[in-house]
């Protein structure tokens, strides 16, 4: 198939000459002049391009807010993209998104309102009665620049009391657009422009066998960080397979979960707070609310990047990877992936498949970020800790740490220090001062060694101090 297929707002769009570095905001602002949606930051970080993209899934047709600015066009194929020029209310006026955000004073310059109103919208039909922690966690990925966030969270309540979610265009149209996306999906898909070429294999097996005959090829995922390649480095990505549909599907067997490498944070985020609860804050803080909508597990940990979010706390529960390649399959621990800064033990035509994560209800379990900000932004230090303890013994230790090397890493010498030792403080002050023979760190724009040092020191205590006394109000804000 040579046609890239996709709904924008009521109109269905096919595309022969795309390329795989065209982004969804310049083909809406540009191609179709709608230009509602805004161009800020250039790298998923401001809100201003939010848009809602359909997708079908293993839970029907759901609608997510997503960065437009990095949502390379090719991952758009058999999607239902809907910008604020789409909002409507039951009586063709203003949607009760839009008139709260109007009659609470939610927008003033106007800038970031359309991101903000999508952001919103996303979570007034997922959630009709969301609390204001809910609506600031919606609100993440947002940069109001001059309103303020009051009125904004305020017309966010007002909006989600009017109701009137079953009157939604979205929602009584729903069973149409799955039917339509449905018929869309139909083997796979090349389009190419400029020479430039996109690919969209069909399904899994079809993955495979594109990367044996096209092993140098980019895999671009949720493009959360692939998008900043294309924005930012202006790089060449061709020839580029989108995988952002596949490898969707999850389970619980015994003691593991098993995800499929392409489940997004978003996707994750219900099974992470039910059998890793200790993480879900942690797991609010990866990028914002729409990156979490695009980005996928098995991307960040393929990509190998020292800062990634995951695998400091997977390396810690102990996960473990599958890789394929074309009928092959082999499955290693994944701090045995990451091999040096940006050199993982991935095969030519190789690619990970799916993510092995073992649960275990005794542990105790925290996961910690360090950024210049809380919300949507890279750790300067990121840390996961899985301890076993029985009868006031420290029977087992798993601690991993990103920022702190080339790669993300188990902290060996921390882990000998509690192993066989009593769950006191003078156990987590000798871990602590072990750090210093596991990780020499870097001075870089986001810290110095010295300062992640302290860090990571001050977070083996933190958690002593968390499972000691588990009243101690050392976290800085608590979802409800």
């Amino acid at each position: 198939m040579t046609q890239l297929r996709f709904l924008l707002n009521d109109q269905e769009i096919s595309l022969s000459e795309v390329g795989p570095s065209d982004t969804l905001l310049d083909h809406l602002r540009l191609a179709r002049r709608l230009t509602g949606t805004k161009e800020g930051c250039a790298e998923g970080d401001c809100g201003a391009c939010t848009v809602l993209v359909g997708r079908l899934g293993n839970d029907g047709l759901v609608y997510e807010p997503v960065n437009a600015c990095i949502r390379l066009l090719p991952s758009c194929h058999a999607t239902h993209v809907v910008t604020i020029e789409h909002l409507r209310g039951p009586d063709g006026k203003l949607h009760p998104v839009q008139a709260a955000m109007v009659e609470h004073h939610g927008s003033q310059c106007g800038f970031c309102t359309p991101g903000i109103v999508m952001a919103l919208y996303g979570l007034w039909m997922t959630n009709p009665v969301a609390t204001a922690a809910q609506i600031e966690t919606a609100l993440q990925g947002n940069i109001c620049r001059c309103t303020g966030y009051q009125p904004i969270v305020t017309a966010a309540l007002a909006a989600g009391a009017a109701g009137g979610q079953a009157q939604d265009a979205l929602v009584q149209e729903r069973a149409v657009v799955a039917a339509r996306l449905a018929r869309m999906r139909n083997g796979r898909v090349q389009v190419s422009r400029g020479g430039q070429q996109a690919i969209i294999p069909a399904d899994v097996d079809d993955l495979a066998q594109v990367l044996l005959d096209q092993p140098a090829a980019t895999l671009v995922a949720g493009a959360t960080d692939v998008g900043l390649w294309v924005t930012k480095f202006l790089r060449d990505i061709s020839p580029a397979v989108f995988i952002g549909h596949l490898m969707k599907d999850w389970r619980v067997e015994g003691d593991t979960i098993r995800l499929g490498a392409g489940v997004t944070y978003s996707e994750a985020a219900a099974l992470i707070a039910r059998h890793v609860p200790a993480a879900h804050d942690y797991w609010l803080r990866i990028g914002g609310w729409q990156v979490r909508n695009m980005g996928t597990i098995g991307a960040n940990i393929a990509n190998g990047s020292p800062i990634g979010d995951t695998p400091p706390l997977l390396i810690a529960l102990g996960a473990r990877i599958v890789l394929r390649r074309g009928t092959h399959r082999r499955e290693l621990p994944l701090e045995a992936f990451f091999l040096d800064y940006g050199k993982q033990d991935r095969q030519s035509g190789e690619f990970v498949e799916e993510v092995l994560i073992p649960t275990n209800p005794r542990a105790r379990i925290a996961a910690y970020k360090v950024s210049k900000r809380r919300d949507s932004d890279i750790s300067t230090v990121a840390a996961g800790i899985c301890l076993d303890v029985q009868d006031g013994i420290i029977t087992s230790a798993r601690i991993a740490f990103g920022g702190m090397a080339a790669t993300p890493r188990r902290a060996a010498g921390a882990e000998a220090a509690l192993e066989g030792q009593p769950f006191a403080e003078a156990s987590f002050d000798a871990a602590a001062r072990a750090l210093a023979e596991d990780f020499t760190p870097l001075t870089d724009m986001r810290a110095s060694a010295d300062y992640r040092a302290l860090v990571a020191r001050n977070l083996i205590r933190r958690f002593w101090l968390e499972q000691s006394e588990p009243g101690l109000p050392v976290r800085l804000r608590q979802e409800a």
